[in-house]
């Protein structure tokens, strides 16, 4: 198993709001990505979501009450608070906030709150008006200057009725989150770090575009496992059909041209750049301001221009990786681009590889650097993501060490 929640200690803190209902999802989640889930839950949260239904998630037990005698958890919860990785209270209620600000603890949430030197994430969740008074935003920014992570809410439609700012932040959203959180102290805190990820599309007309079969999803584990490990991202995506990341900025971009300017422009501040993105190589030479009609396309030949290299075009001083997709002379390739691109580290894949083409949660890359190359076996691309980013934290401190 991997992933940011591997082995983590988490507290998942839940007060009385109708969002209860979403923490189980969170909690399962957590779960799933190897975390370990204590559940703390106030009275009024019982009433929305029994603890049997945490409790049959996390296979761990459900602390409700800190004054029943028959309760080991409730002698225990200081040892909890003291092992966990992060406090995360999803949904926190006004009331809960109010109590989190002003340090009062007479429930298994805010009493940990207080006992806890872990990291602090709260996503609220409420009525739109509740939300908007002057009261909850002056808890909020309490929280909010102790260091506490505010997540959320979203907009939408309320329970009340009512449509405005009050929904629980989506789980998707909340893992993201949570994840560069506990990351937040990693080996590229500090390195601003530039990703692209994707397959161009080169206009034809209006309808058509040229593309490749790049899904995406190894540019995106990339940016969300140096996320993971503290650096501050930008990925710059071309179309995929992938939930955009939280916890960092999402420049979307179509075309070759499109994507090399905002590649160029974020890397100006960039620590490392790691070009993930399936690039065209070419495009139309004029694209038609109209859709092409069949009867009119027989026999059609569409003359093609290059477009321009981008890694190539980053200026020195920053650590670049780039990829290669090869169906034949992996290495030799692989070599090549390292000398033509200017990078530092090439991460190689054979595409023809069962398992690890385009499209696929796996990938097994071959890095290859001035010194040789190592072939990394199939593993997860979030792994592989990982291993990447050991080599960049690695030429990042030997080359621009943070000062302190």
């Amino acid at each position: 198993m991997s992933g940011p929640f591997h082995n983590k200690r988490v507290l998942l803190g839940v007060s009385g709001s109708i969002a209860a209902y979403k923490a189980a999802d969170l909690a399962s989640k957590l779960t799933q990505g190897g975390a370990e889930v204590d559940v703390l839950m106030t009275y009024s949260a019982t009433r929305f979501v029994t603890p049997l239904t945490f409790r049959s998630i996390t296979h761990r037990p459900v602390l409700t009450d800190l004054f029943d005698p028959d309760s080991p958890e409730a002698i225990e919860h200081v040892a909890l608070a003291q092992a966990a990785h992060i406090l995360v209270v999803a949904p926190a209620t006004a009331h809960m906030l109010a109590k989190l600000a002003l340090g009062l603890a007479d429930d298994p949430i805010s009493v940990t709150a207080l006992a806890t030197g872990a990291p602090l994430l709260i996503a609220p969740a409420m009525d739109a008006n509740m939300w908007e008074h002057p009261a909850v935003r002056q808890n909020v920014n309490t929280l909010e200057e102790r260091g506490a992570v505010i997540v959320g809410p979203g907009e939408g439609r309320l329970a009340s009725g009512l449509t405005g700012w009050g929904r629980l932040a989506e789980t998707p959203e909340l893992l993201g989150r949570i994840a560069q959180t506990l990351g937040a102290n990693g080996d590229l805190r500090g390195r601003s770090v530039v990703v692209s990820a994707g397959g161009t599309q080169e206009p034809l007309d209006p309808v058509r575009v040229l593309t490749n079969r790049s899904s995406g999803k190894m540019g995106y584990a990339i940016a969300e496992a140096a996320r993971d490990r503290g650096a501050d991202v930008t990925l710059v995506t071309a179309p995929a059909a992938l939930e955009a990341p939280t916890g960092m900025r999402v420049e979307r971009t179509e075309t070759a041209e499109q994507m090399r300017s905002a590649v160029l422009n974020a890397a100006c501040s960039a620590d490392a750049i790691v070009m993930a993105a399936a690039v065209a190589d070419y495009r139309p030479a004029e694209a038609s301001g109209e859709k092409m009609k069949k009867e009119t396309m027989t026999d059609l030949s569409i003359a093609l221009e290059r477009t321009e290299d981008i890694i190539a075009a980053v200026p020195d001083g920053i650590v670049k990786v780039a990829f290669a997709a090869e169906s034949t002379g992996l290495l030799e390739n692989a070599r090549a681009k390292l000398h033509s691109k200017g990078a530092d580290l090439v991460a190689a894949n054979d595409i023809t590889l069962p398992g690890a083409g385009f499209g696929s949660d796996e990938n097994k890359v071959w890095l290859v650097d001035e010194s040789g190359d190592t072939e990394l076996p199939l593993m997860a691309k979030y792994d592989v993501a990982m291993a990447i980013l050991d080599r960049v934290a690695a030429l990042l401190d030997a080359h621009r060490p943070i000062e302190n």
